[in-house]
């Protein structure tokens, strides 16, 4: 075979691979975006807010964020909070949510909606978004990824946790056990520890899940219960 052929076949087969790459990459592109839905506008703070604290214009600024990321009870514009009083620190760059403003101009608080040690958690979960409201009590489970290509386990990780905002969330997509489950955006009533763990069970686990209680029920002492891939405790 003649060097010129040569280069013309290998130039071929790097097109060729080429197109296949890029349609690669644009199925994956289109899949993600599938999965995150699309951008909705969210509130942040500019610069940080302390408890008691109103709410000035200047103070805040948006941001696009997939919805499926979007803060339970997340603000939309600016102007719903301005003028409201803040119940708990505010990083800058942190979403402003109801969760943490209070009464608005002219208008005064009972106390911070925080007690001392608590923090707000924000996290999107499967869970019916319509037993699930503000001032309602959940528990928590966490399925985990397996390891290894293992089994993987679910527990019931938390127990009564006071739900501050809710909103439904987009229905879990795609082909997998979580295909068309419902969601909800929720901010929940932790301490710090259980946010550092709320957080890292949303980075790392297959999938966390509320179980709405019935009012008035604060039985606890089941936290711990795990279940493997063969339905034994």
């Amino acid at each position: 075979m003649s060097r010129r052929r040569r280069a013309v076949l290998l130039l071929g087969l790097a097109l060729a691979l080429g197109g296949l790459a890029a349609a690669d990459v644009s199925r994956r592109e289109a899949a993600l975006a599938r999965r995150l839905g699309p951008a909705v506008t969210a509130v942040v703070a500019r610069r940080p807010l302390a408890p008691g604290d109103r709410v000035a214009a200047d103070r805040l600024s948006v941001r696009r964020v997939p919805a499926r990321y979007a803060p339970a009870g997340g603000l939309t514009s600016p102007g719903e909070a301005v003028g409201m009083r803040v119940t708990a620190a505010i990083p800058a760059g942190a979403y402003v949510t109801t969760g943490v403003l209070g009464g608005g101009p002219g208008e005064t608080t009972s106390g911070p909606a925080l007690r001392a040690g608590e923090r707000v958690a924000d996290l999107t979960a499967a869970g019916p978004a319509d037993l699930i409201t503000p001032g309602g009590r959940v528990d928590v489970l966490i399925t985990r990824d397996p390891a290894h290509g293992g089994p993987g386990q679910t527990t019931l990780a938390l127990e009564d946790v006071e739900v501050l905002a809710a909103a439904p969330g987009d229905p879990g997509e795609g082909a997998g056990a979580g295909a068309g489950v419902p969601r909800v955006r929720a901010s929940l009533r932790v301490t710090v520890r259980q946010a550092v763990f709320l957080a890292a069970a949303q980075a790392f686990s297959r999938e966390v899940r509320l179980l709405p209680r019935a009012p008035g029920d604060d039985r606890r002492g089941a936290a711990g219960i795990a279940v493997g891939a063969d339905l034994a405790p």
